[in-house]
């Protein structure tokens, strides 16, 4: 069940109780059921629906492509399984730029359709606007800076920010803007380490890094990347913590394996009849 407004807001600021009393905030993005649960088992703070489905679960190339109703239906599977972290759904390309209105009606689908405690959409700017118009509307916003990858339209696009003074100096104070504008937590994604911490020393709510280095107030990896289960290699700030991948692929096999060569079912996997019962469907059938 999502909260209302006031415990919506209550449960997103506790971030920043964490941040105050420095403890680390883990972040993880979850797309179904089975992998909201295990985010919970493992006591993480926050479980983000991320856009980042489009390329681990979809199959698009980019994450531009994501439809609105494909991410409310991974959000409400992810609802079914998370019970204590914050969920918070990432609103898809072309649902929320156009103007104020548009970013509210797809903010309450979420919150209202799908269950989330929170949305998180993209950039500074104009979407300022955008951020004070849905926590007006009762919803509590997280911001997201640095590399923005909606704004790739083709993998190769997706690359560090904040490498250069001008181009830090522009996320610092995309940054700031968030802050004013009532973020409640604000994601920093593919920027050099020194700019993040500044980032972080100039705003008041957390930042949760993603390639941004330690001087953040929590860290978010992809489910995917954490679990080793992409095919391809991650960037350089993913740290693959298990081999899942492998062991699906290894347990497919063995299956597949044991169809082909008759090993598997066995009588253990298998119901029986009884002999009455047998030979009454048989004469009912005529045998």
């Amino acid at each position: 069940m999502n909260a209302d407004a006031p415990d919506r807001h209550a449960r997103a600021a506790q971030l920043g109780e964490m941040r105050r009393a420095s403890r680390p905030i883990v972040m993880v993005t979850a797309y179904d059921v089975a992998g909201a649960r295990a985010a919970e088992a493992a006591a993480v703070d926050v479980v983000l629906v991320g856009d980042s489905a489009a390329n681990v679960v979809l199959g698009y190339a980019t994450t531009r492509e994501v439809s609105l109703d494909e991410m409310l239906m991974l959000t409400r599977a992810v609802r079914r399984g998370v019970r204590t972290a914050l969920l918070v759904g990432d609103l898809p390309f072309g649902t929320y730029e156009a103007s104020d209105a548009q970013a509210v009606a797809t903010a309450r689908r979420f919150v209202d359709d799908a269950g989330c405690d929170a949305v998180k959409l993209e950039g500074a700017g104009e979407m300022a606007s955008r951020v004070r118009a849905v926590i007006a509307a009762g919803i509590p916003v997280m911001g997201h800076v640095g590399l923005l990858p909606q704004g790739a339209r083709v993998p190769d696009e997706l690359r560090a920010k904040g490498r250069s003074a001008q181009d830090a100096r522009r996320i610092v104070l995309d940054a700031v803007e968030l802050d004013r504008a009532g973020c409640f937590a604000i994601v920093i994604e593919a920027i050099a380490a020194p700019v993040a911490e500044l980032v972080t020393q100039r705003v008041g709510v957390p930042t949760i890094g993603i390639g941004a280095g330690r001087g953040v107030n929590g860290q978010v990896l992809v489910f995917h990347d954490i679990l080793g289960m992409a095919d391809a290699p991650g960037p350089r700030f993913v740290r693959r913590f298990a081999e899942v991948g492998g062991a699906m692929r290894d347990g497919l096999a063995a299956f597949a394996d044991a169809v082909r060569t008759g090993a598997f079912p066995g009588p253990e996997h298998t119901y029986g009849i009884t002999a009455d019962e047998l030979d009454q469907l048989r004469a009912l059938l005529g045998d």
